[in-house]
């Protein structure tokens, strides 16, 4: 988890365009995230097994 005030300086607006930091906005990590979906790799994966994410399933063959 990314310290709260962390988050809350990535919500702000950047001074410059190339300055936004794209953050999971379930847990504020910046690594690993998936824009289609808002979230972190790791949040995508949990939220995926859960079946919370409509139209995504784990892949078995």
């Amino acid at each position: 988890m990314a310290k709260t005030s962390v988050i809350v300086r990535s919500q702000k607006k950047p001074k410059f365009k190339s300055r936004v930091v794209r953050r999971c906005f379930r847990c504020g990590r910046k690594h690993g995230y998936m824009r289609d979906f808002d979230l972190c790799r790791i949040c995508f994966r949990e939220f995926a097994n859960e079946g919370v994410i409509p139209g995504i399933k784990k892949s078995s063959w």
